[in-house]
């Protein structure tokens, strides 16, 4: 058996890209090399790695079982040829995922502070919900997860990294917005603005504060927070969102804060797959998310330069 490196990277890249022709413009390659290429690993092996349905190659489960060590031989390969270079200095592409507050609130501070001590400037951030998240680390499309909600998977590690504020919303001109001492039955008969299923906000909310609410009524279900910020403004209902992403719109009056007696206090954790191969780059920007301190960060980019 004579498995190459190059048969490996063609493996891995299909499994991302799902048909040949896309594997092929990934790679640079025609899709006739990227066909035979495959078809000599499979032959090798003695097994089919994708199952053939109309033009689109899903992984089977023979080729679950090679994922895991291909990805890590490939990975292994780059370690080895920056073995010798710049001591210290870490290498390859890091693929991260953020869920929506965390890729849009957090992430570019965490990121901007990582660049600074490690001087790696080579990662990539998809951001998406929770649920497509952890799809996506599933399938070794990336190499670490930062999410707003607690998830069970068998396949992942998760950890728990930083702590987050969640609040309620309404528009000014919302009945709740002038009343105090707020009870949980002021909710009753209530509209809301939620996320799609699979958002860490969404799950919050359905955690957290439907089950306290004997009638309530979702007005609108929208994919972006700036979306429900502005329906919460436009009066369209209620909004459960984390501060971090709602202080802006707080901060402008465009929408106000219904104090309500709850924890309103939720993890973000960090997620890798178990079986995937931690490189130096990865172990490095792990190590540094649990060292990182998120106020600290947050506070000194709101504080005035002289």
């Amino acid at each position: 058996m004579n498995i190459t490196l190059k048969q490996l990277k063609v493996f891995t890249t299909i499994t991302q890209h799902k048909t040949l022709t896309a594997s092929a413009e990934k790679l640079f390659l025609t899709k006739a090399a990227v066909s035979l290429s495959l078809g000599e690993l499979e032959r090798q092996l003695g097994h089919a790695l994708f199952d053939r349905v109309n033009n689109r190659l899903i992984l089977n489960q023979e080729g679950k079982r090679l994922l895991p060590i291909a990805d890590e031989l490939l990975h292994r390969s780059e370690d080895i040829n920056h073995m010798f270079q710049a001591e210290n200095q870490l290498h390859g592409q890091l693929k991260i995922g953020a869920s929506d507050t965390i890729g849009n609130q957090v992430a570019p501070y965490l990121l901007r502070d990582f660049r600074e001590q490690s001087q790696h400037l080579d990662q990539s951030l998809f951001i998406s919900n929770t649920t497509l998240i952890c799809q996506k680390l599933t399938d070794y499309e990336l190499d670490i997860g930062l999410i707003e909600g607690k998830i069970q998977s068998d396949q992942l590690i998760m950890k728990p990294w930083n702590q987050d504020e969640m609040c309620v919303v309404c528009s000014f001109d919302h009945p709740l917005a002038s009343k105090t001492n707020i009870h949980i039955t002021d909710l009753e008969n209530s509209q809301w603005l939620l996320r799609e299923a699979g958002s860490g906000s969404r799950e919050f909310f359905l955690r957290t504060i439907a089950p306290r609410i004997e009638i309530w009524n979702e007005s609108f279900q929208l994919n972006t927070t700036e979306a429900i910020l502005n329906a919460t403004a436009a009066n369209l209902g209620l909004a459960c969102l984390s501060q971090l992403a709602a202080q802006s719109a707080i901060n402008d009056q465009r929408v106000v804060v219904v104090s309500l007696p709850l924890n309103m206090s939720r993890r973000f954790w960090l997620l890798v797959h178990k079986e995937k191969y931690q490189s130096p780059l990865l172990k490095s920007f792990m190590q540094f998310c649990s060292d990182w301190e998120m106020s600290n960060s947050l506070k000194r980019e709101k504080s005035p330069t002289i």
